[in-house]
């Protein structure tokens, strides 16, 4: 791949995507999550209950690596944004990214029998490689919404074909990964061993559907290349101080994907102690996810009948309540317990939806003002509040729950326990509160978003 070349764009507008590869598109975001989001999800509980990392070790771990990580992100970007290739642009990520992602994901899941320093080597090193290979596939992955289509209600209904598939893809994790964690672990004996052959199943089947992805997509804004278009590093800072779309944008993605790292790292902890049901961690995380096939085949319509800041505003108003009801709910109660937890998916689902369809406007707003199209570096850009947010969420629940006394694999004290509570609802609910406010600052509607590409239109 030749990554020395810069670009003039040429835009096509008039094509429709057809659902087929609407559907190729969607299944990368499928793979991304049978393999990240059960990271994202069972990794924290993973290094504390069966590797033998402490809380606050873990937790401190996930800070530094996701920081290191972010930091990262926006030069990957950039050279993403300088690849040329007979694939295209962003496609070759995903055909030689799929394997080595996924390798490094089981590595993650895989429990040598090391001392205690050298566990913690062995978990910083398998993370920080797997963050990288994930942002080397995902950078990409996601960047290219912005050369599938530049229409705009494309882009909605093209994401929310891929929120859905990404949703299926959550509810095999939230359901599928604990069910066969604990199958595999009958079978051989040891909980190490259950979560490694899990794992691996995730991760190979997820390479082969990224794989599938690149195989069924195609990138339609052609680019023709001249030196006046060329991306450097420098663009990550004319785009932050150009860019005031994709500034909000990039502050909802840190509260946003914060909070839902926070809400899902702590759920199995909630489930397993305050609910005292572990047997019920899978239907809970099915509780999670199920919102998606009510929400994401509407979005259309109800982004036609709304508008963006309504859909935001109602989607965050819902996952607050949730959360908040959660707070108040007796743990005991469990079918209360599950229509709250219902109702801050429903919640979460849909403005996450929205947060990524509002990214291919800001690459709009971006070009407009600046002559480039720097979808990589805005992408990257994105990735790296992304995993701010992440990592926020990292270490949030690691050092509240050690701080309140949280010890593995045993009954809690009432301290714990509340520790617990107060970090998968009251917490979150701050932060969420925080982002309807936010809401009120993104004032580039779809009227001016129309205006601009004609412009952009105009210019090619």
């Amino acid at each position: 791949m030749n990554t020395n070349l810069a670009e003039k764009k040429i835009v096509v507008l008039s094509d429709k995507i057809r659902m087929k590869e609407k559907v190729g598109y969607a299944t990368g975001d499928l793979a991304c999550n049978f393999i990240y989001q059960t990271v994202s999800t069972y990794l924290l509980f993973f290094y504390t209950d069966v590797f033998g990392i402490t809380a606050a070790a873990a937790g401190l771990m996930f800070l530094i690596v996701r920081l290191i990580d972010a930091v990262l992100d926006p030069f990957i970007g950039a050279v993403v944004d300088k690849t040329k290739s007979k694939y295209g642009r962003y496609r070759p990520y995903l055909l030689y990214g799929a394997f080595p992602f996924a390798g490094v994901a089981i590595l993650c899941f895989t429990t040598p029998g090391f001392s205690d320093p050298m566990k913690l080597v062995y978990a910083y090193a398998t993370y920080i490689l797997l963050s990288i290979t994930y942002s080397v596939v995902n950078i990409p992955y996601t960047a290219l919404t912005s050369v599938i289509t530049q229409d705009n209600k494309e882009i909605v209904s093209l994401t929310s074909v891929r929120i859905m598939f990404a949703n299926i893809g959550g509810v095999a994790v939230s359901f599928g990964v604990p069910l066969l964690a604990g199958i595999f672990t009958n079978m051989t004996g040891g909980t190490g061993s259950g979560w490694q052959i899990t794992m691996s199943m995730m991760g190979i089947l997820g390479a082969l559907l990224l794989m599938y992805s690149f195989y069924n997509t195609k990138e339609r804004v052609q680019l023709n290349y001249s030196k006046e278009a060329e991306i450097n590093f420098k663009d990550i800072w004319v785009q932050l101080k150009t860019n005031r779309p994709l500034v909000i944008v990039c502050f909802f993605f840190i509260l946003n994907f914060g909070v839902n790292s926070i809400v899902n790292s702590v759920g199995i902890y909630y489930v397993t102690y305050n609910v005292a049901k572990p047997e019920l961690v899978k239907w809970y995380g099915l509780m999670g996810t199920l919102p998606a096939f009510i929400a994401m085949p509407l979005m259309p319509l109800i982004y036609k009948w709304m508008g963006k800041k309504k859909l935001l505003f109602t989607s965050l108003s819902l996952k607050a309540l949730g959360l908040l009801a959660l707070f108040i709910i007796p743990p005991t109660m469990v079918p209360l317990v599950f229509a709250g937890r219902f109702i801050a998916a429903l919640g979460t689902i849909m403005a996450g939806a929205f947060t990524w369809a509002l990214v291919p406007e800001t690459i709009d707003y971006g070009e407009y003002k600046t002559g480039k199209r720097a979808s990589g570096v805005i992408y990257a850009l994105i990735g790296f509040f992304f995993k701010f947010g992440m990592a926020i969420g990292g270490i949030v629940p690691g050092l509240i729950l050690a701080n309140f006394g949280y010890v593995a694999n045993q009954a809690q004290t009432p301290e714990a326990l509340n520790g617990i509570l107060m970090t998968m609802t009251a917490i979150p609910a701050v932060f969420v509160i925080i982002e309807l406010a936010a809401i009120y600052f993104y004032n580039f509607d779809e009227k001016e978003h129309k205006r601009i590409l004609n412009v952009l239109k105009t210019r090619a």
